[in-house]
């Protein structure tokens, strides 16, 4: 769960992904509309990202507290593996609209509020690029909500660190052009080796 507080950097993985990232951007400068900005969520690990991102692409992260990940309340910190044993887990992974984590934001609250940034920054740059730096969650909960895919679904779509994901805000509506990019051949699925089990597997 994410920590309280600003939480950890990168770890010197994430800045690889991180520089990989601003390069594949790069590589697409041609084909995309003028980038205009690139804003980020307020934690330390998504800073330094943009911070590395932007040096590839020359250009000053503005951070958006609107970006940050869900407010885990009572549960931040605390390992995945202890919070699988909680009774309320099954809700958090199929039933996320109706779940609020104790102390802390509802999930569809988090949607509400990155949806309603993304918009924003739609409106402010029309016709233009925007880059933004967030979370897994939170920027699995735009997509769903670009793909018309209901919040109880959103955790079917895989975000890895480091990826790049993008939606198209086009008239009538939005339209999600690239998912979990991570570098050349990375949108070929990865199987497991004949023989693996995969029960209980996500």
């Amino acid at each position: 769960m994410p920590e309280p507080g600003p939480g950890p950097g990168l770890s010197e993985d994430g800045k690889k992904q991180a520089e990989q990232a601003g390069q594949h951007i790069s590589t697409w400068r041609g084909s995309l509309p003028p980038i205009a900005a690139l804003y980020c969520s307020p934690l330390s690990r998504t800073r330094e990202t943009a911070g590395v991102v932007g040096k590839v692409l020359d250009l000053t992260p503005v951070e958006r507290a609107d970006l940050v990940d869900c407010n885990a309340g009572d549960w931040a910190g605390t390992p995945l593996k202890d919070l699988a044993k909680k009774p309320e887990w099954p809700t958090v992974m199929h039933y996320p609209s109706g779940f609020c984590f104790p102390g802390g934001e509802a999930i569809r609250d988090m949607q509400a509020r990155m949806v309603s940034a993304v918009h924003d920054l739609v409106k402010t740059y029309p016709g233009k690029t925007v880059l933004v730096v967030s979370h897994a969650d939170p920027i699995k909960s735009v997509l769903a909500d670009a793909l018309g895919v209901h919040l109880d679904l959103f955790q079917r779509i895989v975000v890895s660190p480091g990826s790049v994901s993008a939606i198209n805000y086009g008239s009538p509506a939005p339209s999600v052009v690239l998912v979990n990019w991570t570098g050349p051949g990375s949108q070929a699925p990865k199987l497991p080796a004949p023989g693996t089990k995969t029960e209980g597997r996500r």
